[in-house]
């Protein structure tokens, strides 16, 4: 295994990485946490 393989297996490690995230950030599961955490600037306690 050379270095350019390495490469290549960490590229694609973090494409899976990224992807993931977006995947949890846009599921429809967490859209009321994130709704509510967009509203906390707003409040006024």
């Amino acid at each position: 295994m050379d270095v350019n393989d390495l490469r290549s297996i960490v590229t694609v490690l973090s494409l899976v990485t990224f992807l993931g995230i977006v995947w949890w950030a846009w599921s429809k599961r967490n859209q009321a946490n994130f709704d509510e955490a967009a509203q906390l600037p707003f409040r006024d306690e």
